[in-house]
């Protein structure tokens, strides 16, 4: 069986590296020692790929704002979605947005009349 392995972040990596590097000054060979072209350029790119991961949970979190303002822009809004039967087909209905529900994992939901549905599910907004 395959285990999944932990994603590291930059900084968890980092800290892997300047242990290594730590170790590998402790150790040289005084003849030949380290490149610090090397060392400075690997300790940059750590230093960008750190910089990109921020942005990235900046971009996610402005996503999530985005959506829950375009979730509580609904609430009164005639909107098309797709709702599941109770055969367990999935089939377009039409109702107003009485509610918005965002569970605590973030995920956001309209309530539709007696129906459910996620914000992905929405097809069309009528004004």
């Amino acid at each position: 069986m395959t285990s999944v392995s932990q994603i590291k972040s930059a900084s968890d990596i980092q800290m892997d590296y300047m242990k290594l590097l730590v170790t590998e000054l402790q150790n040289q060979n005084p003849l030949e020692p380290l490149d610090n072209n090397q060392m400075a350029s690997q300790l940059a790119q750590f230093s960008q790929l750190q910089q990109l991961e921020s942005m990235d949970s900046s971009f996610a979190n402005i996503l999530a704002v985005t959506e829950r303002t375009y979730a509580n822009s609904l609430i009164g809004r005639e909107v098309s979605f797709m709702a599941e039967t109770q055969s367990g087909t999935r089939e377009p209905a039409t109702g107003t947005v009485d509610e918005v529900i965002i569970s605590d994992t973030g995920a956001i939901t309209l309530a539709i009349g007696n129906d459910i549905a996620a914000l992905a599910d929405v097809i069309s907004v009528k004004n």
